[in-house]
């Protein structure tokens, strides 16, 4: 029987899912700071790419740098009484009040890893591989020549969606930016990368968002194939964010 091409390219992405590591560049950071490898809870409020919480926020508005850990150091961002710097290294979650040093919680269990919203996507999915997105310059000089501008700032986690030992489809949260103003999407692709559905998260700052026509328009397309958009309405900002989406989906997993 013939397998399907995305099945290969998986199988091999599994396999050296086994033998590197490759995380994204704050969680990398926050290893070279406390010793370990954080969740993507650490600053997001529901996994990678979902909004930040309010640890996530101050160490972007402190630098989003090795040195913005010192100057968070002494803060309590989730108001649960004890500082950062104190939670971080005792392996509690500095974003979440309901982690704390004494009974730090399952935030660094990759089971919990997957947001709400990605799992009622595939909602007969028990089991899932995560992969996050690193943008070498290679990547970012293809994404260009498919029509995407992305940049280490859109380092992201991929949720691959597993059955039968199988792939089975793929799942991002991503933001776009309107008018200044953030907001977050859902994109999910079946096993071939065509686009099943995009879905808003989190709008508040953008309701206008909501009620977008656009998202059906991308149903069955290919993930990476979008054409360009470059005019500044609502809706052409949804798209390019898309596209930008799938073309990152697109160059991590290598053309599947």
């Amino acid at each position: 029987m013939r397998l399907n091409k995305f099945f290969i390219v998986s199988i091999l992405f599994f396999t050296q899912l086994l033998l590197v590591e490759a995380k994204p560049i704050y969680a990398r950071l926050y290893k070279q700071q406390f010793g370990y490898m954080p969740s993507c809870l650490s600053c997001h409020a529901d996994g990678g790419g979902s909004p930040l919480n309010n640890y996530g926020k101050v160490f972007k508005d402190n630098g989003n740098n090795i040195a913005a850990f010192a100057k968070i150091a002494a803060m309590d961002s989730d108001g649960d009484g004890t500082n950062n710097e104190t939670e971080a290294k005792a392996k509690s979650n500095p974003g979440d009040k309901n982690s704390t040093p004494t009974k730090a919680g399952a935030w660094l269990d990759p089971a919990s890893l997957i947001p709400k919203e990605v799992r009622l996507s595939f909602a007969t999915t028990q089991t899932w591989q995560l992969k996050d997105a690193i943008l070498t310059s290679a990547d970012i000089e293809t994404a260009k020549k498919m029509g995407a501008s992305l940049s280490a700032a859109d380092e992201n986690t991929i949720y691959i969606p597993v059955e039968n030992q199988y792939p089975v489809g793929t799942a991002i949260i991503f933001p776009a930016t309107f008018q200044g103003k953030t907001f977050y999407l859902l994109l999910t692709t079946d096993k071939q990368l065509k686009i099943k559905q995009v879905q808003v998260l989190d709008a508040r700052d953008v309701p206008a968002a909501k009620s977008s026509k656009v998202y059906s328009s991308f149903v069955g397309q290919p993930a990476q194939s979008l054409p360009e958009k470059t005019g500044t309405s609502l809706e052409e900002t949804i798209h390019t964010a898309v596209k930008n989406a799938g073309v990152l989906l697109y160059v991590r997993l290598k053309g599947a």
